[in-house]
């Protein structure tokens, strides 16, 4: 027996969909308006919930519950809450996108939720329209093919980049990256004192379709720095140059 404020998705070809959300009338009126759209939508109402049929998507066990396209995630949830669920299914090697929503709409809430694996954020409260087209991009990002992979190991100075291997050490020890912060030192590591805009690194590591504000860019360059640098406050890898943006040495 399936569990309460589960909807059964349409069994068809199109893009698959899970809304986890607690505030039933939120959590109906997205179910509708994406069904409208032609998507299938499962909804569930807790993340306990959410983590289960995310795991059962990913063996034969799954049953009628094909992969998943897009994840939709409300922050605040019942049992695990939508940050910590996020930051579990990335751990666990789920790469499908997911699109965090909350009633906490400021930048560090938004910076956090994107740190932590989130593809995209809308704050509550949103339109139906916007949320739609936040999905459509979302997709429209996941099914673009994946750049063919020319170097089995990158290396600027003492930073040495594994793209297969998702891996980064510094001066021989390992740093833990987020898949963000990877993108943009992979993107700074291809293009060696090539200064790129905060506009450019955007629509490179986040996509043109993002909607967030461009500080997200200098968030992760200072996370970034924390993590690469002996000392952040003197860069000597990820440097600004002002009034055009950052280059890598």
């Amino acid at each position: 027996m399936r569990s309460p404020g589960v909807t059964k998705p349409p069994e068809d070809s199109q893009p698959f969909l899970v809304v986890v959300e607690d505030e039933s009338l939120i959590r109906e009126t997205i179910t509708m308006a994406l069904t409208d759209e032609g998507y299938q939508v499962l909804a569930v109402e807790d993340g306990r919930q959410a983590l289960e049929v995310v795991r059962a998507s990913c063996t034969s066990e799954g049953g009628n519950i094909p992969a998943i396209d897009l994840l939709i995630l409300d922050l605040m949830l019942p049992y695990i809450n939508g940050l910590d669920l996020c930051r579990l299914l990335r751990q666990e090697g789920m790469t499908t996108p997911i699109l965090m929503l909350s009633a906490k709409g400021t930048e560090t809430d938004i910076v956090v939720g994107l740190e932590i694996g989130a593809d995209d954020y809308l704050a509550k409260p949103f339109g139906m329209r916007e949320l739609i087209a936040r999905c459509r991009s979302l997709l429209r990002r996941a099914n673009r093919q994946p750049q063919p992979q020319e170097q089995l190991v990158i290396q600027f100075q003492e930073i040495v980049l594994y793209p297969q291997e998702c891996r980064v050490t510094v001066r021989d020890k390992a740093v833990n990256l987020s898949p963000k912060e990877f993108t943009l030192l992979e993107l700074f590591m291809n293009n060696p004192r090539r200064v790129f805009s905060r506009d450019q690194l955007l629509e490179k590591v986040w996509g043109i379709d993002f909607m967030g504000d461009s500080k997200t860019v200098d968030v992760h360059i200072r996370w970034l720095r924390e993590k690469l640098e002996l000392d952040p406050s003197s860069p000597q890898y990820l440097i600004t140059v002002r009034g055009f943006g950052y280059r890598l040495g």
